[in-house]
């Protein structure tokens, strides 16, 4: 028997240990982010911005500020999978993709652009290629009794218009035209990595119909947007009964309404990071939780508390009991 275990996922809204102007410094992020990790107690988590920095120029990356903060805690311990930078070689100053996991690693990938190729923008000009923000993580977990739990770890482009050169000044856009042009352009990113997510998740649904998946991350989007629907893949989508058991299903379907938010924006509650999980994984779920009591509002909330320690993401978690 697996017995209990919990995932999670938390985006941790650049978990970095360089100062930066008005933020809040790391000791005062640790207080407020190490009570947050110790009440998911989570067996696999899968974490988003989180910084890298070398103590030198050009010297290796190290995630030093997530070091300090699972010092001491049970996490520490946890087996390690981090996103590497396009050239495949070092961590990226901003926006690591992480997964922590109690359970042994059996395999890792990172995915950019392998199974979707960037697709081609032709503005008035030469073409250029749309490429993705950042990679997704995929990790083979062993669970023990020869089963093993895939988990792709993501973060999908946020809802913000894409840069697009000599179409801004000094952050304002020179025309509507141009935003809207940049606006579609993060539309296109956001979009097509969902779908390259998905195309993982169908290829290890064709090595083992009967595989335990989860996807979690930051979606950027609600349960009803393209990117979510597409990594769902709802038979009222694609009209086939046969292929139901392919659908991922959204955990925080089992969270009353009034609950089910992990962001506010500008007073609009909205569910942005999700738990989605194959339908064999999903015999094994027991129930899930928003942490989001203490949530503020991302575009209110800076504007009036000087670099908040915060992360304006609440933390997910689902738990669940193998047979």
């Amino acid at each position: 028997m697996v017995g209990r275990f919990r995932i999670a996922t938390f985006n941790m809204e650049n978990l970095e240990d360089r100062p930066r102007d008005g933020a809040a410094g790391l000791d005062d992020r640790l207080a407020v982010l190490r009570p947050q990790f110790e009440r998911m107690r989570a067996d696999v988590l899968c974490l988003q911005e989180v910084g890298g920095s070398a103590e030198r120029r050009h010297g290796p990356r190290q995630l030093r500020a997530l070091d300090r903060l699972l010092a001491g805690t049970p996490y520490e311990g946890h087996h390690r999978v981090v996103s590497l930078n396009r050239q495949g070689v070092r961590h990226s100053d901003h926006h690591n993709l992480v997964i922590l996991s109690r359970f042994p690693v059996l395999s890792h990938a990172q995915v950019w652009h392998d199974l979707v190729e960037p697709p081609l923008h032709r503005p008035k000009g030469e073409a250029r290629e749309v490429t993705w923000d950042r990679p997704l993580l995929h990790a083979r977990l062993d669970l023990g009794g020869e089963r093993a739990l895939h988990v792709l770890c993501l973060h999908l482009r946020a809802p913000r218009a894409a840069h697009l050169d000599g179409q801004k000044d000094h952050g304002v856009w020179k025309s509507v035209s141009g935003w809207a042009e940049g606006f579609t352009l993060a539309a296109f990113k956001r979009a097509g990595q969902a779908l390259e997510a998905r195309l993982v998740v169908d290829q290890i649904f064709d090595e083992d119909p009967g595989a335990l998946i989860a996807v979690c991350g930051d979606f950027n989007a609600s349960d009803h947007e393209t990117p979510t629907r597409t990594i769902r893949g709802d038979e009222e989508d694609t009209g086939n009964g046969h292929l139901a058991a392919r659908v991922l299903v959204p955990l925080d379907r089992s969270i009353s309404e009034s609950q089910r938010f992990s962001a506010i924006h500008h007073g609009r509650r909205i569910m942005l990071d999700h738990i989605l999980v194959s339908r064999p994984l999903l015999g094994w779920f027991r129930a899930a939780e928003i942490h989001n009591e203490a949530l503020g509002d991302e575009l209110v909330s800076p504007a009036l508390v000087r670099g908040a320690p915060d992360s304006f993401h609440a933390p997910m978690v689902a738990e669940f009991e193998g047979v």
